[in-house]
């Protein structure tokens, strides 16, 4: 069956005016801010509304009469209606709500030139079997042109187990790469120079310790820490909202999410300590809209907690960075980019009070929509990540990964791999979007899309502002039952034949195509299970027990985790064994249900 997800159902609307579009609330309450808003606040524009009344009534009535639409109402996957056409009325942003490119709100992207000057990322991800397969990987990705690394490590390694603990058994480098100690990351990087490639890594619950052996490996090539730059994923909120990978209860979990933000930023420059990400929020059933909102009010949430321990804004928070699912709906898509960049430079100029254009510059990566993928008929894949991965550059993304067809069933070929990457390099070199920047700007559909979009999304953080803030809402469950819900209806609408999904419930095929796919062998868990014992017994326990108390203490106290973690790592202190002191200080994580 299609992995699919659900969306609000449509309402029934005649024609969207601008009455039905409200504008945006932002998010401060102050006077000051009300009374640029009033001041900023568009004019009417009677005679396009004159214009469209007359065209409904002379133009589009008896045409529909002759032949009506095809459903009583289009709307965006979200629930934002959609009008049969839209004019300058259907707007409620200003034209300094649009603003230019590099500019403050970033609307129209964060950068002046955009691609004329820098195409986006090419970065694949990538990671399976032992360290030695996936440095093949990279490898060969390298020479096919990517331009970053991106690394998916095992279920083991993301729950924070060793490949030889029990609940390893049977998923050792099934899902992404094999990983238990510095000798791993040490193989998986072998050849591949650290200051000149930048590499980001999918971990959130152990990624402190997935970082720690990164920064080792690179040592041990002669490269400072200082001259690192990528991204470790590292949201640990959106794990309780979706991936539901975790360690600790998310209290804690946030603490150390932040002692790697403070540490990242006076140490480690180049290096992005969070990849605050709504792509696992939309994989698990969100809307775009919930997508965004949800997303951003995480990043609120973090924020809040690094000024809280008395880290400066404009010291920290250019170094955010944001992780985007793109979906079907291609002008949604399009702007909920847009409109993420405006929403976040609002809430750092106004509720943070950030002086730097920097901190309010929201940098992202994106990858097309993993549950949007179809077992069946699955070369319309390449479709379907085509043009998820369109909308994506013209929304105006910084990195991208484009999903292979074959993913429904396994881990990707190389050959798929291939062309998931030559996809994003036909968009870049042969379809011309590179040429302009923000080439949908002023389009009456996408304005207005990105209004509401907007508008809804900040609806959703206000919500969460009144239940106490993000961790509050997360730990009452209330983003997990917005998004159980709107999976619910998806699905409903998919079974009952409401949404075609091509090759699933329509225009299906009588037989099966054939694929090659890639098979992880149990030697994998063999291989990984001898060298974690090798390891073991070559290290010297001593140094290991004594880093291992002083991680403790620092989870017991208010010292930065990051500086023993790195001790730790170093004496070859596994990653099981660091994820047990978490688990000993602060417990194991069991989540009530939802329903």
């Amino acid at each position: 069956m299609a992995r699919s997800r659900a969306r609000s159902k449509p309402k029934k609307v005649k024609v969207v005016s601008r009455k039905s579009a409200r504008a945006a609330k932002p998010l401060p309450k102050g006077k000051a801010a009300k009374s640029k808003r009033a001041a900023a606040k568009p004019a009417k524009a009677p005679k396009v509304d004159a214009g469209l009344r007359r065209w409904e009534s002379q133009t589009l009535g008896p045409a529909l009469a002759k032949l009506p639409t095809r459903r009583p109402a289009f709307t965006t996957d979200s629930g934002i209606p959609i009008p049969a056409l839209a004019t300058a009325a259907h707007r409620t942003s200003t034209e300094a709500d649009l603003g230019f490119p590099g500019e403050y709100p970033f609307t129209r992207g964060v950068q002046p030139t955009m691609y004329r000057s820098r195409l986006w990322t090419m970065r694949q991800f990538a990671g399976f079997g032992t360290p030695a397969d996936t440095n093949k990987r990279f490898k060969y990705l390298i020479s096919q042109g990517v331009t970053g690394l991106s690394t998916a490590f095992d279920m083991p390694a993301l729950m924070g187990y060793d490949a030889d603990h029990s609940m390893s058994r049977g998923e050792v480098g099934k899902e992404g790469v094999a990983i238990s100690t510095l000798k791993d990351f040490e193989i998986l990087f072998e050849g591949i120079a650290l200051d000149q490639v930048t590499t980001s890594m999918t971990i959130n619950a152990s990624a402190i310790v997935a970082l720690c052996m990164y920064i080792a490996v690179a040592e041990k090539q002669g490269v400072p820490m200082a001259k690192l730059g990528g991204t470790i994923q590292n949201d640990m909120l959106k794990e309780y909202i979706a991936q539901k990978e975790w360690i600790v209860p998310p209290r804690p979990a946030v603490r150390i999410v932040v002692d790697m933000i403070e540490y990242c930023t006076k140490h480690m420059p180049k290096w992005h300590p969070v990849s605050i990400s709504g792509y696992h929020i939309r994989e698990a059933g969100a809307t775009a809209v919930q997508e965004l909102a949800f997303t951003l009010a995480d990043g609120i949430g973090y924020v809040e907690e690094c000024v809280k321990r008395g880290l400066k804004v404009d010291d920290f928070a250019p170094r955010l960075s944001f992780f985007w699912d793109v979906h079907n709906d291609f002008f949604e898509e399009v702007a909920k980019f847009r409109a993420a960049r405006r929403i976040w430079a609002k809430t750092m100029k106004e509720r943070f009070g950030a002086k730097d254009p920097r901190s309010m510059t929201l940098r992202t990566h994106a990858q097309t929509a993993g549950v949007s993928l179809t077992a069946q008929q699955p070369y319309n894949n390449v479709v379907r990540t085509s043009l998820q991965a369109l909308a994506a550059v013209l929304g105006g993304t910084q990195s991208l990964h484009t999903n292979s067809l074959d993913e429904t069933y396994a881990l990707p070929t190389e050959d798929a791999v291939t062309i998931a990457l030559r996809t994003q390099q036909l968009i870049a070199h042969e379809s011309g979007v590179d040429r302009v920047v923000d080439p949908l700007a002023g389009s009456y559909f996408v304005e207005y899309l990105t209004d509401e979009t907007e508008k809804r999304a900040n609806d959703y953080i206000r919500r969460i502002d009144e239940l106490g803030g993000i961790i509050r809402a997360v730990e009452e469950q209330y983003p997990q039952k917005e998004i159980g819900e709107s999976a619910y209806r998806f699905q409903r609408e998919v079974e009952q034949g409401d949404r075609l999904i091509v090759g699933v419930n329509a225009f299906k095929a009588d037989k099966q195509t054939p694929m090659e796919l890639l098979h992880i062998d149990e030697r994998v868990q063999n291989e990984q299970i001898d060298r974690l014992k090798q390891v073991k017994a070559q290290r010297d326990q001593t140094k290991v027990d004594a880093a291992l108390a002083k991680v403790e203490a620092a989870c017991r106290g208010t010292d930065n985790l990051m500086p023993p973690v790195l001790e730790a790592v170093k004496a070859y202190a596994t990653l099981g064994e660091v994820s047990d002191v978490f688990r000993k200080v602060w417990g194991a994580y069991r989540e009530g249900g939802v329903f």
